[in-house]
């Protein structure tokens, strides 16, 4: 491998433009080739990464000879169709976007890629890496003495117009428990150290996209909810999404409580849709509450403001991107975020998607989470 790492990337619209801008504040890496089939959102990415060589198809893109690393950041459904075609022809590491999967019937693909991908795939999950989330993540166990009630809570923005208008239909996201939610699912797995058993769900479509049409079709997807999961373990978790909420001061507000004590994390949305008039957007913080003796603890967590000019992620999708750079270049030797983390993820959120479809608590099976008893 050369001194820099030359990524291909496939799939370049918001998401992906997003990862284009991460990686070039990398020391050591930049984007080779580009596979985009929007002609707009290719210029886009031409122009972050004019460096990089605009191909045809994926089987283009993955002729290109010096390739180090491959990233896919297409529209959820198209995931498991390229994970396969890059196994058949090129199986390089490999970054790719949250959710691995849309559909139930898929989870035996993503079973089989795994067991036959010869090289490390990262799943990315970039809630994971925002400052203050990770700071709750080293910090629970010491600051709870074992989690026992996890709650997180997402009041944002409604879905943003993509190309085709993929996100606007569950056939094409999963869901909006799986395309939006799979990341909180990932951190419930993550902060509670244990494996759902059970997932309850009520959820609507109250407020958003009601007046919009797409070849005839209303859009389907959730807009609110709420999700309780249960854990082998006796811990709970509760998510709260709110998708027409974009007024709040913080966008995610994550609370982790044990016999010791409570922590919590608040994380503001992009600073781009902070108005302008309120003077700067709030800094993420991150408190921690003891029971005995009281006191709270109230820590900010800045990001730097270069990281938050790349992207909507409060700085995460860079620190994940260093990471699974060391991935790359051999530094590490495991995937921080696995096939079998990300496969999980879905499989939950493809519960909560069913319980609030039927109203009725799904049980999980550990070896086929979408399974339904």
């Amino acid at each position: 491998m050369s001194a820099t790492v030359n990524y291909g990337v496939i799939g370049c619209g918001m998401m992906g433009q997003e990862h284009l801008r991460n990686i070039a504040l990398l020391e050591g890496a930049q984007v080779r080739a580009i596979y985009e089939p929007d002609a707009n959102m290719a210029a886009a990415a031409a122009a972050i990464a004019p460096q990089a060589e605009l191909m045809s198809s994926v089987a283009e893109l993955l002729d290109t000879p010096d390739l180090d690393s491959l990233l896919i950041a297409s529209p959820n459904h198209c995931h498991i169709d390229q994970m396969e075609e890059i196994r058949r022809k090129r199986p390089l590491p490999l970054l790719v976007e949250k959710p691995l999967f849309t559909d139930a019937a898929d989870e035996a693909r993503i079973k089989s890629f795994s067991m036959t991908y010869p090289a490390p795939v990262w799943v990315a999950m970039e809630y994971r890496y925002m400052p203050p989330i990770s700071a709750l993540i080293k910090e629970a166990g010491e600051a709870t003495g074992g989690v026992t009630m996890l709650t997180i809570r997402e009041h944002r923005f409604p879905f943003l117009p993509k190309v085709g208008d993929w996100n606007r239909f569950n056939r094409y996201t999963g869901g909006t428990f799986v395309e939006k939610c799979c990341h909180f699912f990932d951190l419930m797995r993550l902060i509670i150290q244990s494996e759902p058993v059970r997932v309850m769900a009520s959820a609507g479509q109250a407020v958003n996209h009601l007046d919009e049409t797409y070849q005839g079709e209303v859009p389907d997807i959730l807009d609110h909810g709420y999700v309780l999961v249960d854990f082998e373990n006796g811990a709970r978790a509760m998510l709260e999404l709110c998708m027409f909420a974009e007024g709040s001061r913080y966008q995610e507000e994550v609370s982790a409580v044990g016999r010791n004590g409570k922590i919590e994390a608040f994380v503001p949305g992009p600073g781009r849709f902070w108005p302008s008039h309120l003077g700067q957007p709030p800094v993420p913080q991150v408190i921690v509450s003891p029971r005995n003796p009281k006191g709270p603890r109230q820590m900010d967590v800045p990001v730097d403001p270069n990281l938050l000019e790349a992207g909507d992620h409060n700085g995460s999708t860079f620190y994940q991107h260093e990471q699974f750079l060391a991935l790359v270049r051999g530094q590490r030797t495991t995937p921080e975020v696995s096939l079998e983390d990300g496969r999980k993820a879905v499989a939950m959120g493809l519960a909560a998607q069913e319980s609030a479809r039927t109203g009725e608590a799904v049980q999980l099976n550990p070896d086929r989470l979408t399974s339904v008893a």
